[in-house]
């Protein structure tokens, strides 16, 4: 259905299955279609967009893929299981995982679907989650694997493991945080404020 709608659209479409059945299928009317499993398949190295319905198992690791900031996606629209999909895009508690994605994509819940539309209908009900590249991204591509290291100690022992208290306390009225605040408490924006402030020091 979702390749059938973005081909009357006039999208340029690859479809990506991983049934062998519904591949031939998908064969049968489509030009390009990749049998393959998601996490898995080469990606585009030209700027894409996808939109999908994502399983639900393994929908967190294909965004894993998706969201790296290093592969050239511009947008995503992926149906996935509610839970993940409001989770990710909470501004509060925020998570480290949203928060990574966050530096490179906003990240934004257009929609939530019961799981009476489906057939069959999953036992869950299930969200569009929205990631959109970000024209100035918050934190350089250059520095994400410090990024995500940063982001893990933090999250693991708390802000004032990344960032000295005496910096803390001078930048919380600037960034609006309570210098007292567990990692889940500040924002995508304050986490790559706080990163950009110790990659500051060091240099």
């Amino acid at each position: 259905m979702l390749t059938a709608a973005l081909a009357r659209a006039g999208a340029r479409v690859t479809a990506v299955e991983l049934d062998q059945e519904l591949a031939a299928g998908l064969r049968r009317r489509f030009d390009d279609v990749v049998e393959g499993d998601a996490l898995r398949v080469a990606l585009p190295c030209e700027p894409f967009k996808v939109v999908a319905n994502l399983p639900f198992a393994a929908g967190t690791a294909i965004l894993r893929r998706l969201l790296d900031p290093r592969v050239p996606l511009e947008r995503a629209d992926a149906i996935v299981e509610w839970g993940l999909a409001a989770k990710r895009a909470s501004v509060w508690p925020s998570t480290q995982l949203g928060t990574y994605w966050a530096a490179w994509f906003e990240l934004s819940v257009t929609r939530r679907l019961p799981c009476c539309v489906f057939a069959p209908p999953p036992r869950v009900d299930a969200g569009v989650l929205r990631a959109v590249r970000r024209a100035e991204p918050l934190v350089p591509m250059r520095d994400a694997r410090a990024y995500g290291a940063f982001l893990g100690r933090g999250y693991r022992d708390g802000p004032r493991s990344v960032v000295g208290w005496g910096t803390l306390k001078r930048l919380e009225a600037e960034l609006g945080f309570d210098r007292r605040a567990s990692a889940r408490d500040l924002d995508a924006g304050q986490w790559a404020a706080l990163f950009a402030h110790t990659v500051r020091r060091r240099l």
